[in-house]
């Protein structure tokens, strides 16, 4: 089982998620994406917990 505080990639997200780079910034810039954490290196991660908890929640708008 993942550990939930793993810092996943973005290469690693997208490919979860079957996006491109640009489709998931524009995404992100409407509010509509998981949460980013920026290293200071200007790196973007992703915690495991919240890519869940947003594929959750796109499951249950979906749903409504």
């Amino acid at each position: 089982m993942p550990n939930p505080e793993t810092k996943l990639k973005l290469a690693a997200v997208l490919e979860e998620l079957d996006m491109s780079r640009s489709a998931f910034y524009r995404m992100v810039a409407r509010g509509k994406g998981p949460k980013l954490l920026k290293l200071p290196n200007g790196q973007i991660r992703v915690r495991r917990s919240d890519l869940d908890a947003w594929w959750i929640a796109q499951e249950q708008s979906t749903a409504a």
